[in-house]
């Protein structure tokens, strides 16, 4: 086990990081991308600020809500109709709607040539949006634009888009008409999103699908030159992308662990010689790589 209060903070000069980094990826038999919340934020999905005002200033007045994340829990305690038009809205620009900066098209440039595949957490879909493989993608933490049945009875989910283009048309003083309150198809009950929070969670079986083939490129590549490429993973939920990146280099002489995260870029002693630790902003990383 890698002993993880034992960590390096990189402060290297940039320019050589850049370049350390290029020749990698050229090297590189295969790249695996874990994929973070910094990520979309650096690509301009904010939760807070002007961005939320400019959407959910109706609500910041009449509940006090101030950012999306916190007015996602806040609106619970709310009927259903308030509930789904907070929702319909926060779906529609964090999950249809293309991230504001082109980072996502500027990591597609750099890996599209290679033997890529995608580990991400978040939940908005933008990789799919910028034109990545399908499958080469696996969201191990859901989709925004998924429901699933809240008990669940059942471990299917379902497109939401036409669901929530009508709640977003119809709704009125921050309420959506009850008739378009989504329900389970099979026992009735509330629908919700397809998003981990506990065991609740539904994993489909495109879920499992994704699973199996992103278990599959790591089998068949982990002893090769394989680049494990992070990119803004915080500390939340270190054991789906960190942890197993820094284990996978561990066990490998000839991979890299390439860490990029403004203010937590880091990596275990145990593999610091093996690892790239950049503490800059992503979207300029992977402009500069480019």
């Amino acid at each position: 086990m890698l002993s993880k209060n034992q960590i390096n903070k990189f402060t290297g000069n940039y320019s050589q990081q850049i370049e350390q980094v290029k020749e990698k990826l050229n090297n590189a038999d295969a790249v695996v991308i874990g994929a973070g919340a910094g990520l979309s934020t650096s690509a301009g999905f904010t939760y807070s600020g002007e961005r939320f005002y400019r959407y959910f200033s109706d609500f910041s007045e009449r509940y006090g809500i101030t950012d999306m994340y916190s007015g996602g829990f806040m609106v619970m305690r709310y009927p259903p109709e308030v509930f789904w038009a907070y929702w319909s809205r926060s779906i529609l620009i964090n999950r249809y709607e293309k991230a504001p900066k082109p980072v996502y098209d500027d990591l597609l440039k750099l890996v599209s040539n290679k033997n890529y595949f995608v580990l991400t957490t978040n939940v908005d879909h933008q990789f799919q949006l910028s034109g990545f493989d399908k499958n080469r993608l696996f969201y191990t933490q859901g989709d925004y634009g998924l429901f699933q049945c809240s008990v669940p009875c059942h471990d299917k989910t379902y497109d939401n888009h036409d669901t929530v283009i009508a709640m977003i048309e119809q709704q009125k003083d921050m309420r959506i008409p009850s008739e378009l309150i989504p329900r389970c198809p099979v026992c009735g009950k509330p629908m919700t999103m397809n998003l981990r929070s506990d065991d609740k969670f539904v994993e489909d079986t495109g879920w499992h699908k994704a699973a199996g083939r992103y278990n599959d490129f790591i089998a068949e590549n982990k002893n090769k030159l394989i680049v494990y490429l992070e990119l803004g993973v915080g500390g939340n939920t270190p054991v789906i992308i960190k942890y197993p990146f820094w284990q996978l280099t561990a066990q490998n002489e000839n991979a890299a662990y390439i860490c990029v995260n403004l203010g937590e870029s880091y990596c275990p002693d145990e593999i610091a010689d093996q690892s790239i630790c950049i503490n800059a902003d992503i979207g300029k990383v992977i402009k500069d790589l480019n």
